[in-house]
């Protein structure tokens, strides 16, 4: 996530440059001029928006001043390998797009090494989910590939016995491999899981829980000073959950549903205070391991819709962006949300201000249905230029393709586990 302040007097400038990148609303041309994100075979989802956070007045609610934060550009992509890697593709293949881009920011001018800034204003984030982790671009597009080539293979006519399935199997498996010989079919051998991180990603599953471990001590003493500063707060924090302005939420639905996949990017300020800014610190810490070490799999809770989401603080931790690629409408993921995994949404966003009432950071909250979508609404930003590396897949055909393939290299399955496998077809 590369974000940058807006130059003074050039963000009407930088948004009629972000519209020129589009072949719909909000939907990149994957061969716009500016940044062809359709070259980079591992970019599987990338964003630019424009940050103006407009909730900023709430802080005057809680008593507090407001800052003068500028305006910023943030670029995010979701992608295979070292983020510094695709950074250096972007460079190499984009750099006069990057250019044109970034000049739009403060400290950007023509002479600037387009990698070396994008590096130094990469901004980490404080929690990340991967629906899967290990699953490429390039797997997506040549498992989507397979199963178009087999669906249109298969026979329709019922199958009268377990013979019929098994020749039918066998015959497609050869069909493939002849497709691959000749070179119309692709079926690359995933690549390894680099040692490096490998061992990184050991190394923190059991470094996290340790310090943990040793801080329990400290974390029962100061207990009940933590639980009284939490009730304190929670029964007196300002809700600022007004009813979006009809104009404002039709601008924001008119970007919506232009493939089976969408894109969610919220933005606001963190309550004031040290307490909590070090809880929302360290909730997040706990859902970044847990996505990397519990929800790697297929889901989040029980939400089995997200492609990748991220969590990042801003402004010496004063302000937070969400972004997240999910599979079907804004209502749908947020009942989603709220009917599954409500409580996970409070231990995050009760901690901006204005987020509907909690009891013990996890009970009511979000589960004020009506305020929490106003509320989320209210701090939704407009994507001003999205991409999607494979349109028209969901996360369930995603996860078929997969299970397609892994059937078409099994050696040898029963009549039964046969028959299921075509019926993946």
């Amino acid at each position: 996530m590369v974000v940058a302040p807006v130059a003074s007097g050039r963000e009407a400038s930088l948004r009629g440059l972000l519209e020129t990148m589009n072949s719909a609303p909000w939907v990149a041309d994957p061969d716009n001029e500016v940044l062809p994100f359709g070259r980079f075979d591992r970019l599987h989802f990338a964003r630019l928006v424009v940050l103006d956070d407009a909730t900023m007045t709430d802080l005057e609610a809680g008593g507090s001043p407001r800052p003068g934060f500028p305006v910023y550009l943030a670029f995010i992509g979701d992608c295979d390998g070292p983020a510094q890697e695709c950074l250096a593709d972007l460079s190499r293949h984009a750099g006069d797009g990057l250019h044109k881009l970034f000049a739009h920011c403060e400290g950007f001018d023509t002479g600037s090494d387009a990698l070396s800034w994008m590096l130094a204003h990469n901004v980490p984030a404080a929690a990340n989910y991967v629906n899967w982790i290990g699953r490429t671009v390039r797997q997506v597009r040549q498992e989507s590939a397979l199963q178009r080539v087999l669906s249109a293979k298969v026979p329709r006519n019922a199958l009268n016995s377990g013979s019929d399935v098994q020749r039918v199997r066998r015959d497609l498996i050869a069909f493939v491999d002849a497709e691959v010989r000749a070179g119309r079919l692709a079926l690359t051998t995933p690549e390894p899981t680099p040692p490096l991180w490998w061992l990184a990603n050991r190394v923190h599953a059991i470094v996290v829980p340790l310090v943990g471990l040793v801080a329990l001590p400290l974390l029962i003493v100061l207990m009940p000073l933590l639980i009284f500063q939490l009730r304190k707060r929670e029964t007196s924090d300002p809700e600022i959950c007004p009813r979006p302005r009809p104009e404002a939420l039709q601008a924001l639905r008119q970007l919506e549903d232009r493939d089976v996949t969408n894109q969610f990017t919220a933005f606001g300020p963190v309550k004031p205070g040290l307490f909590r800014r070090w809880l929302v610190t360290v909730l997040l810490v706990l859902i970044d391991y847990a996505c990397r070490h519990v929800f790697m799999r297929g889901h989040l809770g029980r939400v089995q819709t997200i492609h990748f989401a991220r969590w990042v603080f801003l402004d010496n931790k004063s302000r937070v962006v969400f972004a997240s690629n999910y599979d079907g409408g804004h209502e749908a993921y947020m009942d989603d949300f709220i009917n599954k995994v409500a409580w996970g949404l409070n231990l995050v966003f009760s901690n901006g201000i204005g987020y509907p009432r909690t009891d013990w950071l996890v009970a009511r909250g979000a589960r004020r249905e009506q305020c929490f979508k106003y509320y989320q609404r209210r701090h939704q930003l407009p994507t001003q230029v999205w991409y999607k590396a494979y349109p028209g897949l969901t996360l369930i055909d995603i996860k078929r393709n997969q299970r397609i393939r892994e059937g078409l290299q099994r050696a040898e399955m029963s009549d039964a586990e046969a028959l299921a496998w075509l019926k993946l077809l």
